[in-house]
């Protein structure tokens, strides 16, 4: 990148922001997928403005610009595949307004997502997406990837709380849309157009959300099974009785192998899965729900049920949970979280299918996930360097979205497209779909410049 170009954006945005030093940029050149690729030039904005005149510049330049979060993404959204600006939106890190009247919250897309759920809940508030990185992950991350989390399958996904954004687009124009009452305006879903669109159409710089009050009670339940299968089947019964879990997760053998040994906490490494299902709500309708749950689970062969009521033992049955991709990661050194997710009735059929497909490729593949949702994350445990079983992972990966397809459901439910997906994505969309999508991507970006090589294959 020439100089006076990095001259520039070192006069935006201050000198101390902007490096172009190989170790730093480095430390940007990936998430948590496992391709990498340098940015030319790593740069922090402070405010809106900044942004904008940064985006007039790349747009003058024809600059590929690629916003970035905390890098926690799982489908290679924020990989610079072409190089260019890595714009580092964490320093918009403030929490703006809190409207504990009206439950609307404004925030900058910097602020770290389960640092906003401590201070909702201090005022009685509730904000309901979970992703699993929330530790780390920021708030315009989420909005980028439409996440999900835990919760989804009674609170669904960040699109349902979005309200308005403000979104630099990518000829530096700063637009503001939706509104704080329900979102929706006389015009078209901008909010809705922005959120899930993985930083290829505009850099969002404010987030207005919807809250919901803090439900007052909860109870967990953890069920062990010796089959797998009858876990799945479990599942989707337990939905067709009405009961509406807060969290439906599963895990298969070979995951709960995997926490016990990273954490020593008393797991059943005997198990062929567990279920960890979660109740919130007012207390006596929780109570009865809880009670179909633990019948349900021993109508379906569950060995061992528990319901943790305190706060000490729900902690400790979510370590696990939120333990597993660490514990995945010390079973092989690369590791592949897939998201798709198909209807809750196909659950027992999708665990079959991902079985049949590790085996036919030969290759480890454990499962757990939002079950809830049909979300059953298959995590494929390989190692990159080797190239000849990356190439069946690729196969085998391929095999699982066309069977996703196949069953009705959607190649992401939570992680996005990015570049890991996007050669697939024609097969959710349809070739009509798909061009109307490239449309919309034209005639915000017509130099393709915003992220770049994400979800439409170049």
């Amino acid at each position: 990148m020439e100089e006076m170009i990095i001259d520039r954006l070192r006069a935006i945005v201050g000198p101390s922001n902007v490096t172009t030093e190989y170790e730093d940029l480095l430390c940007y050149a990936y998430d948590a997928t496992f391709r990498e690729s340098l940015p030319a030039v790593v740069v922090k904005p402070r405010s809106t403005e900044e942004i904008s005149l940064i985006m007039r510049l790349a747009n003058e330049y024809k600059i590929p610009v690629v916003p970035r979060g905390a890098g926690t993404g799982l489908s290679g959204g924020s990989v610079p595949l072409k190089g260019g600006i890595c714009l580092v939106l964490t320093r918009l890190n403030r929490i703006l307004s809190i409207d504990k009247e009206n439950r609307v919250a404004v925030v900058e897309p910097g602020v770290i997502t389960d640092d906003f759920h401590a201070v909702t809940e201090q005022m009685g508030l509730f904000y309901p997406p979970d992703p699993a990185s929330g530790k780390t992950s920021t708030m315009g991350g989420n909005i980028a990837e439409c996440a999900g989390g835990a919760r989804g399958v009674k609170y669904g996904v960040t699109k349902d709380y979005v309200l308005g954004l403000e979104v630099v687009l990518p000829q530096g124009d700063v637009i503001t849309v939706g509104n704080p009452i329900d979102g929706e305006t006389g015009d078209y879903d901008y909010p809705l157009l922005f959120t899930g669109s993985e930083g290829t159409l505009g850099i969002i710089t404010k987030i207005m959300v919807r809250l919901i009050p803090l439900p007052p009670y909860k109870e967990t339940v953890l069920a062990i099974y010796d089959q797998l299968e009858a876990a799945g089947e479990t599942v989707s019964t337990m939905i067709k009785q009405g009961v509406i879990p807060t969290t439906l997760e599963i895990a298969d053998h070979a995951t709960i192998n995997a926490v016990e040994n990273y954490l020593a906490i008393g797991l059943p490494t005997d198990a062929q899965a567990f279920l960890l299902i979660e109740v919130d709500g007012i207390k006596d309708e929780v109570v009865r729900q809880i009670a179909i749950v633990e019948e349900t689970c021993r109508r379906f062969g569950a060995v061992s049920i528990k319901v943790a009521r305190t706060k000490e033992e729900i902690d400790k049955l979510w370590l696990a949970r939120r333990s597993i991709s660490g514990a995945c990661g010390k079973i092989s050194p690369t590791k592949i979280s897939e998201d798709a997710t198909v209807p809750r009735s196909k659950i027992p059929e999708m665990i079959k299918k991902v079985r049949e497909i590790a085996e036919k490729y030969g290759i480890k593949m454990v499962i757990f996930g939002h079950a809830g949702d049909g979300n059953l994350h298959p995590n494929v445990l390989t190692d990159k360097r080797n190239k000849e079983e990356m190439a069946r992972v690729e196969e085998a990966v391929a095999e699982l979205f066309q069977a996703t397809v196949e069953m009705g459901g959607t190649l992401s439910g939570e992680h996005g497209i990015g570049y890991m997906k996007a050669p697939f994505l024609k097969w959710e969309t349809g070739e009509t779909g798909y061009q109307v999508m490239k449309a919309i991507k034209k005639q915000l970006d017509p130099h393709n410049i915003l992220n770049p090589g994400k979800m439409f294959t170049d």
